[in-house]
């Protein structure tokens, strides 16, 4: 289970007490985590979510509070940090930053229809609204291009020949497209916008979960990402249907550009390299240990698939 840290029921009702929501129910570690640690809380006020940031500088934490707060004032289906009755919302528990949320209704869905990708272009098209332009908050990944280019050039020779063919295929397009990247549309990006990141009941999208790899960047790499997960097969194969509904449905919102439709099967495959790259890492870090590793096989297969890309972007007439 992904429980880096764990806790004892004393110090959780010390740390919740503040909140002024009432005695501590119930608590059970959140196994799907990878990075950070979650509880799920019950109190006698409702249901919620307790994190504690296991990855990235304490000094990041205030542009997860205030991106949330702002898509939580657009109305979108996100949480957001609770606030102690002296008004204090990032806290320390256990000597790591900790936020309690509200825990949002809904479940992870494993076999997504072209009704739940409309969902999800919807939502991101409404992010990507809200954060555009002089609204956007300002935060570098630590996982960006320049990231994939170092650490893929450092894991290459850990891999069997095809997948070092693979991958410096796709570090070599990186390097060439670089600076068009940079210039492409920006506002803030979920940037990890996977099935297991959203809640549905039944088709209705309830929630979009896991900001912590958020920041400022290129839209179209945060509908890259989506599409990947959401519209592809068992074998990684884009279904058409289904991505098609997605990328209509957010660009009935927010109409691509000619620039994004000519980068786009670029922006597909280093979404692809991202995550294998932060899968591979993960597996060598982890080995051995109790701790939920996603396979980085599935995103080698999905940047094997996108060496052909025939599936465009929906361009306004």
């Amino acid at each position: 289970m992904s429980v880096f840290t764990p806790l004892a029921r004393p110090e959780l009702e010390t740390f919740l007490a503040p909140y002024g929501l009432g005695r501590l129910l119930d608590f059970q570690g959140i196994a799907a985590g990878s990075e950070n640690t979650n509880f799920f809380i019950s109190l006698e006020q409702g249901e919620f979510v307790l994190t504690l940031v296991e990855r990235g500088p304490v000094q990041e934490m205030p542009f997860f509070i205030e991106l949330l707060d702002v898509l939580h004032d657009a109305d979108l289906p996100v949480p957001y940090a609770l606030r102690t009755t002296d008004g204090v919302a990032l806290r320390e528990l256990a000597g790591k930053p900790a936020l309690l949320q509200p825990r949002l209704a809904g479940k992870h869905i494993q076999d997504a229809n072209a009704q739940h990708c409309v969902q999800v272009g919807e939502l991101l098209g409404h992010l990507h609204l809200a954060t555009q332009g002089d609204k956007v908050l300002e935060r570098k990944t630590d996982r960006g291009l320049d990231w994939m280019l170092d650490e893929g050039a450092q894991l290459i020779s850990h891999l069997d020949a095809h997948q070092q063919q693979l991958l410096q295929l796709a570090l070599d397009e990186i390097r060439q497209h670089k600076g068009q990247i940079l210039t492409l549309p920006q506002a803030n990006i979920h940037a990890d916008l996977f099935r297991d990141n959203a809640m549905f009941e039944g088709t209705h999208l309830t929630g979009l979960i896991d900001f912590y790899n958020a920041c400022s960047g290129p839209m179209l790499y945060d509908v890259a990402i989506a599409l990947n997960d959401w519209c592809s097969d068992a074998a990684g194969v884009i279904d058409g249907h289904r991505a098609r509904a997605l990328l209509g449905a957010y660009a009935a919102l927010r109409p691509f550009s000619t620039k994004e439709a000519e980068l786009w099967p670029t922006m597909l495959r280093v979404a692809c390299v991202r995550f294998w790259l932060s899968r591979l890492i993960a597996a060598q870090t982890f080995a051995g240990q109790d701790v939920l590793i996603h396979d980085p096989v599935e995103l080698q297969q999905l940047l094997e698939q996108r060496q052909q890309v025939t599936l465009q972007l929906p361009l306004a007439l």
